[in-house]
């Protein structure tokens, strides 16, 4: 079973920067981050695949939020940049097994405990 202990989150202003980390206790095909909003679906805001490096992030976040993994590829990361009150949410590491697994929530193998994000205009 793959442990995942997320850090990070807070409250901030509207277009500044934060940083999750997600720390895991053995490979995974794939890691993700999610998010959720009371009364809505978990959403995938970005991906990464653990041998290629290959990424890939919700159209919301494009080019604002940069999924990384450190080379011992135990490490996940979310650096969020230009946050806007819109990206207030839940975050949750994830991890998958198989390809895809990482792009849906019922696919998803394991998950963080979760970290709130609030950001005020």
């Amino acid at each position: 079973q793959d442990q995942l202990v997320e850090s990070g989150g807070g409250s901030v202003q509207a277009g500044t920067s934060l940083a999750l980390s997600c720390t895991a206790s053995k490979y995974a095909y794939c890691r993700a981050w999610f998010r959720q909003v009371p009364g809505k679906e978990r959403e995938r805001v970005a991906e990464i695949y653990s041998d290629s490096g290959a990424t890939s992030y919700d159209d919301s976040v494009k080019g604002r939020f940069i999924i990384s993994q450190d080379k011992a590829k135990t490490t996940l990361s979310l650096q969020m940049n230009s946050l806007k009150p819109e990206d207030t949410a839940m975050y949750y590491c994830a991890a998958g097994d198989f390809l895809g697994a990482c792009s849906e929530p019922s696919k998803v193998a394991y998950w963080g405990q979760g970290s709130q994000v609030t950001v005020s205009s």
